[in-house]
């Protein structure tokens, strides 16, 4: 059961003075009583309560020094500016500072008192296999015998508890709360994504993380960072900062492998599948069934599919061995750890039909999904399902459109998450770059129910149907409303 509002489940913490929790590392002008007991700190000024922190955040849709008067009015008694205040009340302590989120990131770490530093945390990092690599690190260590925390576009989850996920990497103010209730729960260990938005934005700042892992970096959120070189420089950032104490692995069959590494204090280990470095894994066997692997010498069986798996079960492997644990322990844990939900999760249904569903909304991602899968079973006629998110990067469409057209025996192009935009605009895209032979492959249903129930209809049997592009999700987010939906629930009904 999804625990909405695990704030009100923390325990009660003292009210703490300001003066004591403020960042010794960083320069600011404090105008004002600093020795004011404080609360909480929030970045909402409807969230202000009497004796709360406002921190005021320059965002990409709301400048937050806007309220700075609500949130007065409300009673915080402390507000966090990078601007200068015209007219300030004697009774708030203001602080003015160059850059209030990596000032919040430090605050609010001091607060909770650090914990991040009272756990091992893994940051996992790069355009595809996050989820992944942070959902099976977390059932490993469970296997393991550990308690652990997990952050993720999925779920977050402290040991069994599950708490609600709206971003792959939360707040500074939720991520920094959420470690602290880790830490209640006397988590041993800590995984979670690392998103470029959260890097850019700042919201790990203040963190202490115990290691970091690079799993590849393509095409994907140019609508926000604008140029893949800059995508490059902010993922990079993260592994910039890891302190000598951490290890940065990295995947050196991605051509940005040893970039992302380059200038890191931390101890750099490399993975990879086609060279000899520090871990190496050959792909044995790959069937519908799982994968066998041979990883440094060692043999093991997961449940997991697909070659990027290989890549994320080494990632796995590396962290595991690099936090002090066994060989043997290790592989006997991995060979446990069921599939991760909406990745490659496969559904066998009626007349050898094989039904998969796969979070797939990246090109590279797409490609990497449906080449698998012709791996696995080169014989068998595919049927790709696939659309674009709305309120994206449209350049991924047409390429998105392209990929599918090509590489899927029949492909039929459907409504994503349109959000704000148009369905039949995005649908019309995605043909941009097609043949007049590819475009003939094509069928196009927007309505995304009907267009599972048709993948299923004119299948044969031992067909494959792919579905793409939303995963685990349990909605389709369209003109601000998320309507419930779920691909594997609707596919799984038609393939029975």
């Amino acid at each position: 059961m999804i625990n909405k509002d695990f704030i009100k489940s923390d325990k009660v913490r003292k009210l703490k003075e300001l003066k004591n929790i403020l960042p010794k590392s960083l320069d600011y002008k404090v105008i004002g009583d600093s020795s004011i007991k404080i609360n909480e700190i929030q970045l909402d000024s409807r969230r202000v309560k009497a004796n709360d922190v406002f921190v005021a955040i320059d965002g990409a849709a709301i400048n937050g020094h806007k309220f700075i008067s609500n949130a007065v009015a409300a009673g915080c008694t402390c507000v966090i500016s990078q601007e200068e205040i015209a007219n300030p009340k004697q009774d708030v302590c203001y602080i003015i500072t160059s850059d209030s989120r990596v000032f919040l990131g430090e605050l609010v770490n001091n607060f909770y008192d650090r914990p991040s530093e009272q756990l091992k945390l893994i940051g996992v990092t790069g355009t595809n296999g996050k989820t992944s690599i942070a959902t099976v690190l977390f059932k490993l260590f469970k296997i393991l015998g550990y308690k652990v925390g997990l952050i993720s576009t999925v779920e977050n989850k402290v040991n069994d508890e599950v708490l609600e996920s709206e971003r792959s990497t939360p707040d500074a103010i939720s991520l920094t709360r959420l470690l602290s209730k880790m830490v209640d729960a006397k988590c041993d260990y800590a995984f979670m994504e690392v998103s470029s938005h959260a890097i850019h934005q700042q919201r790990i700042a203040g963190q202490q993380f115990a290691g970091g892992i690079f799993t590849n970096i393509t095409h994907d959120h140019l609508d926000y960072h604008e140029t893949f070189k800059e995508y490059i420089r902010v993922k990079k950032l993260f592994f910039d900062e890891l302190p000598a104490s951490a290890f940065a692995i990295t995947n050196v069959d991605d051509k940005n492998g040893d970039l992302m590494v380059q200038n890191s204090k931390a101890n750099v280990v490399r993975y990879s599948l086609r060279t000899l470095v520090d871990y190496k894994a050959k792909i044995i066997a790959n069937d519908f069934s799982g994968l066998q692997l041979d990883i440094n010498g060692n043999e093991v069986h997961t449940r997991l599919l697909g070659k990027f798996n290989a890549y994320n079960l080494l990632a796995v492997y590396a962290t595991a061995e690099l936090l002090g644990f066994e060989n043997d322990e290790i592989l006997q844990a991995m060979s446990e750890v069921p599939p991760v939900e909406g990745r490659f999760d496969v559904i066998h249904g009626k007349g050898a039909r094989v039904g998969i569903v796969d979070y797939a909304h990246s090109p590279d991602a797409l490609e990497k999904i449906i080449t698998t899968i012709k791996s696995i079973d080169r014989d068998k006629e595919l049927i790709v399902l696939v659309g674009c998110g709305g309120s994206r990067d449209k350049a991924k469409r047409p390429v998105m459109g392209k990929i599918a057209a090509n590489l899927g025996d029949t492909v039929i192009f459907t409504s994503d998450n349109p959000r704000e935009e148009d369905p039949d605009e995005i649908l019309k895209a995605m043909y941009t770059d097609l043949t007049k032979e590819e475009e003939e492959k094509v069928i196009e249903i927007e309505d995304r129910g009907q267009a599972i129930k048709t993948a299923v209809k004119i299948s044969k049997p031992g067909d494959i149907i792919l579905v793409a592009g939303k995963g685990h999700e349990k909605y389709q987010e369209i003109k601000g409303v998320k309507v419930p939906f779920d691909d594997k629930e609707k596919l799984t009904a038609h393939l029975s």
